[in-house]
């Protein structure tokens, strides 16, 4: 099985989200399996020098656009065992930052261009072409373009990744002209949106196949809630449509091996747990007590992430014994909240308007729960990662959180955390009361969530097996 995986980013490279952890991630589990995959990404001027250094370069080509010959230089990399190519091309990728420029179109357009004619520069002919997102998309399109003149590509398959449909690559439709493609493709069962041409939208209408980042968001983005416009497009190829959700990387987030922690613990060593809490307490400057519960938020601080809910109810919850632990950047207004709460109960709420990754491994492993009431979460991963750690999560149902975390049942104690449906800030109040009720009267109940959640099997491993049988399907 040879698999060409298309991103903009990836860890360990560079990163501005999710996309990058599964870029790292996946490839990784496959190639354990047997898969020869390579992955694509553009020579970003962000990435260190400590990886440009190690890099060789094995070929360069040209990527016409118009009237434009464009280089593309390509260097390899063999990096935890996978093979990583980067697209290299100063005029486009010599930049600050990844995205947000007038000419994104055009960077994403070469550089969809380049991918899709590497593998004949590079001598890699690929089952399957996996692309993920609005940046790559266009690389679908341009394989059913060329499979009408090019004999080599009427073999190839393909798979679209939608990691975020929010994110779509709606520019101009000039822009068709400079990628070589006829007008025939401005109509609206192609790349035509409204008067401008969307990425994600050829990406779903000519991929092979299409898969989401969780089975729950693939059924969700079908609605015109979740389907940002497109879910007329989604509902009319959802035959082609799957859902596969994230895993995370366990040797990163593992509480026995995790050198950020106070004291190492798993689910036969919770009273270790309690360590870090107090550490964390220490740390964020609160009350040291074992005996009130500790919940915290680690996230983008914006409206899809739910701080419209929890600023509605903070007022409120904070009457309550506990504590509340924020770390995380976003919109003013909720960073404002988050002080103002902070100035009125010093005891009780701790807000740091930054991010640190070493400080995220200490609440997840510090905290008792974890609040993310996301109006919109695709898959999620901080659920996975505070399950991982014995932190239950209090989580919305929505996209991956439905998947992923198991809500509590009073009758069997089943159960990894706690969830509610609605987009309703008091049925989040009246989930976190419920986990703060069975935090102080029935401590067997909650170490037992405990352990269910830290049991849970939330690897890449499981998430790969699901991958092959995609690419085996889709090749057949």
């Amino acid at each position: 099985m040879n698999i060409l995986f298309l991103t903009s980013e990836s860890v360990p490279f560079i990163k501005t989200g999710g996309l990058a952890d599964v870029a790292g991630a996946l490839p990784k589990e496959l190639k354990k399996k047997g898969v020869d995959i390579r992955v694509v990404m553009p020579l970003h001027k962000g990435i260190d020098s400590s990886y440009k250094e190690k890099m060789e370069k094995v070929t360069e080509f040209y990527v016409d656009l118009d009237w434009k010959h464009q280089y593309a230089g390509v260097y390899f990399l063999k990096w935890d065992g996978v093979s990583y190519y980067f697209i290299d091309n100063l005029e486009y990728f010599d930049r600050e930052g990844l995205y947000g420029y007038d000419d994104d179109a055009e960077r994403y357009i070469f550089y969809s261009k380049a991918c899709t004619l590497l593998p004949k520069k590079i001598n890699f002919k690929p089952d399957i072409i996996h692309s993920n997102d609005w940046h790559t998309a266009m690389v679908n399109v341009f394989v059913n373009d060329f499979r009408k003149g090019d004999l080599y590509y009427e073999d190839i398959r393909t798979l679209f990744t939608i990691h975020n449909l929010k994110y779509q690559g709606i520019f101009n439709s000039d822009y068709l002209a400079l990628a070589g493609l006829d007008g025939k493709y401005f109509n609206e069962n192609d790349l035509k949106y409204y008067d401008a041409i969307n990425f994600m939208k050829g990406g779903i209408i000519h991929a092979s196949h299409v898969n989401t980042v969780s089975e729950n968001y693939a059924r969700e983005i079908q609605y015109p809630f979740y389907g940002e416009g497109l879910d007329g497009i989604i509902r009319e190829y959802n035959y082609k449509l799957d859902g596969i959700v994230n895993g995370i990387e366990y040797e990163l987030w593992n509480p026995m091996t995790d050198t950020n922690l106070a004291k190492n613990y798993d689910e036969n060593s919770l009273k270790d747990k309690y360590v870090n809490k107090t550490e964390l307490q220490k740390m964020y400057g609160l009350p040291k007590r074992d005996d009130v519960p500790v919940f915290a938020i680690v996230s983008r601080l914006n409206e899809m992430k739910g701080m419209d809910l929890v600023r509605y109810i903070m007022e409120e919850f904070l009457q309550e014994d506990v504590q509340v632990i924020i770390l995380g950047t976003g919109d003013y207004t909720y960073e404002e909240m988050f002080k103002y709460f902070e100035w009125k109960y010093p005891d009780k709420l701790a807000a740091r308007i930054y991010y640190s990754e070493k400080e995220a491994h200490n609440i997840y492993s510090g905290s008792d729960f974890y609040l993310m009431p996301s109006i919109s979460e695709p898959c999620g991963i901080s659920q996975l990662i505070a399950m991982r750690y014995g932190s239950l999560p209090i989580v919305r149902e929505a996209g991956g959180l439905k998947d992923t975390v198991i809500p509590f049942n009073e009758y069997t104690g089943e159960g990894t955390g706690y969830s509610f449906a609605n987009i309703n800030a008091h049925e989040l109040l009246f989930a976190a009361k419920n986990a703060i009720e069975i935090y102080n009267n029935k401590n067997e109940t909650h170490n037992k969530l405990i352990e269910n959640a830290m049991k849970q099997k939330n690897d890449w491993e499981m998430s790969s097996e699901k991958y092959l049988e995609l690419y085996e399907n889709i090749k057949a």
